[in-house]
């Protein structure tokens, strides 16, 4: 699996760690940026992202910035994103269970990187659903 990551300059120590921690698991990971602390824009980092998982290059994604909020938006102003704002292992699983994210997305301020570590296994080791869930999903999109 191919995973593409981001994340802004509040979120980098974390990304760095997690880059680490998922190719130590044995994913591909493809990193989208930032590489600095200086203070930057996330959308800079999540339409790049999201642009990578709707083109079918990289899977699924993890985005981190302080609350997670500003990748949320950004990301989910994609058609083919459903980027799920997780702060426990309770809604990383059920984001994926019954949304099927396709990014999780992390708030860097509010959680130990302990915590993002337990989100990023819970959400990949959940699958989706379906069901009614499904049926929910396809009235996301505005036609």
């Amino acid at each position: 699996m191919k995973i593409g990551i981001c994340s802004d300059h509040a979120g980098i120590e974390y990304k760095t760690k997690l880059i680490s921690y998922l190719l130590g698991k044995g994913y591909e990971v493809v990193n989208f940026g930032t590489d600095s602390a200086d203070s930057c824009d996330y959308s800079d980092f999540a339409h790049p992202l999201a642009s990578s998982i709707e083109d079918g290059s990289v899977d699924c994604g993890i985005a981190i910035c302080g609350t997670g909020n500003g990748m949320a938006m950004t990301l989910n102003h994609h058609s083919g994103i459903r980027a799920g704002l997780a702060w426990n292992t309770a809604i990383a699983h059920l984001v994926k269970e019954h949304n099927n994210a396709n990014v999780l997305v992390m708030p860097a301020r509010f959680i130990s990187y302990q915590m993002a570590v337990s989100c990023v296994r819970e959400w990949l080791a959940t699958d989706f659903a379906g069901g009614r869930h499904q049926r929910r999903i396809d009235k996301i999109p505005v036609k």
